[in-house]
């Protein structure tokens, strides 16, 4: 299995100490978000991890595989991703950089059949409680029918008649997933201009618009809903709860 980790934002948000490193770098318990990710993927001992940098690489695993998005600062995390394209082939997940979650969740994500996969937090509510400088409003909501066809994906979703969970930033594609997805952003960035499903343009959308885009293509988006423990993090308030969450 393929592993691409979308590495090119910075802790700005969470401190000014962080403002000059990758998310994935940031320590919690003495371990940093990164390490904790390549432990949860190597539940697979052959996988192959590829991170996408900033134009300046801080990182120092020699057995990664890096990939630079020189102008990461006109990105967000899908234009991040598409300078990575050539890499998206065959069995292979995708994952933002600043998540932790148990190895266990990785483990359903390789055990959950279909040709693209997303993981998503049915519970997730509870974790906005007293969460002020990320608020409920900023969640990657799913939309689901009572059957767990994937409607809709974005920030926000209010909708108290069908089922809505949070998207981890985890994503699973098969061979043929792949390929979908790859002649996807190809046709996009040969004919598509200006806004881009909830972002100002194709680069500076996020992998949700991407999701989007395909549900809207008709293509199918198979739910993997979560067990075990993971959290995001944003802002410090967030590194201090995945401190107290990951030992």
């Amino acid at each position: 299995m393929k592993v691409i980790i979308i590495a090119a934002g910075k802790g700005k948000r969470i401190s000014n100490k962080f403002k000059d490193i990758p998310k994935s770098l940031i320590p919690v318990n003495g371990k940093t978000i990164f390490q904790r990710q390549k432990n949860a993927f190597q539940y697979d001992k052959n996988s192959e991890i590829i991170v996408i940098t900033g134009p300046e690489n801080k990182f120092k695993d020699l057995d990664v595989k890096y990939i630079h998005d020189t102008e990461n600062e006109k990105h967000d995390i899908l234009g991040s991703l598409m300078v990575a394209k050539n890499q998206i082939d065959g069995d292979i997940i995708i994952s933002y950089s600043d998540i932790i979650f148990e190895r266990e969740i990785v483990e359903q994500l390789y055990k959950t059949k279909g040709d693209i996969v997303i993981a998503i937090d049915l519970d997730w509510e509870k974790e906005y409680v007293g969460r002020t400088e990320h608020p409920i409003s900023e969640a990657e909501n799913v939309l689901l029918d009572k059957k767990n066809k994937i409607l809709q994906i974005k920030k926000n979703i209010v909708n108290k008649e069908k089922i809505v969970g949070e998207f981890l930033g985890l994503m699973k594609m098969t061979e043929k997933g792949s390929r979908i997805f790859l002649e996807k952003i190809n046709e996009l960035q040969k004919n598509h201009q200006g806004k881009f499903q909830n972002a100002q343009s194709l680069e500076k959308g996020y992998l949700t618009d991407m999701i989007q885009e395909l549900i809207n293509s008709s293509i199918q988006i198979t739910p993997m809903f979560i067990s075990g423990k993971w959290c995001e993090i944003d802002t410090k308030q967030d590194l201090e709860n995945a401190v107290k969450k990951f030992y």
